[in-house]
């Protein structure tokens, strides 16, 4: 059985806007027997939407887009679909009410505009969207089916759990391969490879191990066929032992969090540099409440001294990115929140700020645990959000390791 999708949007098409939804649909059908065999996106334009849905349907079973269903005039899929599947655009009383419970549930007024959003083709069947207001519209020709789904990417989370169900509930997909990911933490990707080559040496044809590695975890990829895989896949999991940190793809806060967990410790951040965005990669992961205790973001040096204990002759004498300011917010933020661990991060994330000696880009982090404390010195490329994304990284790996090696 093959999918393909259609992403619309001019946002998405002229790279204003990331398009996050491609790989939660395309993973969603992979793992349920579907080969996904194509992804077109296209701009706000009648001809270019029709062409694309066409297409998508002359080479597949089952087509799924996203966007263009809003009540403004640029969304236009709603049209489009009609007129490919026939029927007309008439006001759907079932759309109506959903729309009416997401706006009294959000304590917002209804207008005009938003009543159009219950007006959908009459070829259509609709799934109610139970977080927004665009319907999920669902159209069959010719023994093939195209879902219509809302382009907000939490819209479409949301609802595609109840989409894939539907799909298969159609067609039946048969699964004749599977794929399964695991994510291995505290081990090199060189060591990793010397555990597992008997494994390697050992797997049937048909079977494929990839090593998919990035800083603090490498995810493992085992594809194969079906009838053997779970076999397979239990070996795998003997051979990683104790360096297994959990199925699928796991995030290095999830990471951290876990290890934190293991040790019955607890955590803090003080950041400046970074702006608190390590403490958002951290509550973004849902219960982490029971070992994230709390985060000091001290941009000014008035703030790292009153509340996290700094230094003025430290400030004075090395700045605020220094190696003893950050071992000073490190060891005060512990001591203010009260947590077992914590790291900090002081540095310069452009596009100005930069001086003699220190470019942009130029980071310091330290890490504490009740056993040992590490500070290092990161000089990281790219503009600023790009230092502020990779300075969270690197620390939320420090912290690891450290957890890790004591």
């Amino acid at each position: 059985m093959k999918a393909s999708i259609v992403i619309i949007g001019d946002e998405i098409l002229i790279g204003r806007v990331a398009d996050t939804n491609t790989p939660a649909i395309a993973s969603a059908l992979t793992a349920c027997g579907f080969d996904v065999c194509g992804v077109r996106t296209v701009g706000d334009s009648a001809q270019d939407i029709r062409s694309a849905v066409v297409c998508a349907m002359s080479e597949a079973d089952i087509v799924i887009s996203t966007g263009g269903l809003g009540p403004t005039r640029d969304d236009i899929t709603k049209s489009v679909l009609k007129d490919i599947f026939g029927g007309e655009l008439r006001h759907d009383a079932s759309v109506a009410q959903n729309v009416e419970r997401v706006f009294a549930r959000r304590g917002l007024a209804m207008n005009d505009l938003t009543r159009t959003q219950a007006v959908v083709p009459t070829s259509c069947r609709v799934i109610q969207n139970t977080v927004g207001t665009a319907p999920v519209m669902w159209f069959e020709k010719d023994g093939k089916v195209m879902v219509a789904m809302p382009g907000v990417p939490a819209e479409t989370r949301a609802m595609l759990p109840t989409v894939v169900d539907a799909v298969v509930e159609r067609f039946h997909p048969c699964i004749e391969r599977m794929r399964r990911e695991f994510t291995v933490s505290g081990i090199t990707e060189s060591d990793l490879a010397e555990r597992l080559a008997p494994f390697e040496d050992a797997i049937p044809g048909g079977f494929k191990l990839a090593y998919l590695p990035s800083p603090g975890r490498i995810v493992l990829r085992l594809e194969g066929p079906s009838s053997l895989f779970e076999g397979q896949a239990e070996v795998l999991l003997a051979y990683l032992g104790d360096k297994l940190a959990g199925e699928g793809v796991l995030s290095p806060a999830e990471l951290l969090l876990d290890a934190l967990r293991k040790k019955n410790m607890t955590m803090a951040t003080a950041e400046s540099c970074t702006g608190g965005n390590i403490a958002h990669l951290l509550t973004s992961v849902a219960g982490c409440s029971d070992v994230f205790v709390g985060s000091v973001v001290s941009y000014s040096n008035d703030v790292k001294m009153r509340v996290l204990g700094v230094e003025a002759s430290n400030l004075e004498k090395e700045g605020a990115v220094s190696r003893d300011t950050v071992l000073e917010m490190v060891r005060g933020v512990r001591k203010a929140l009260g947590a077992s661990c914590a790291v900090a991060t002081s540095g310069i994330a452009g596009p100005g700020g930069a001086t003699e000696g220190k470019p942009v880009g130029t980071v310091w982090i330290a890490a504490s645990t009740p056993d040992a404390e590490t500070v290092r010195l990161y000089h990281f490329d790219g503009d600023r959000k790009a230092v502020i994304d990779r300075a969270s990284a690197t620390a939320i790996n420090l912290l690891s390791t450290l957890l890790h090696e004591n």
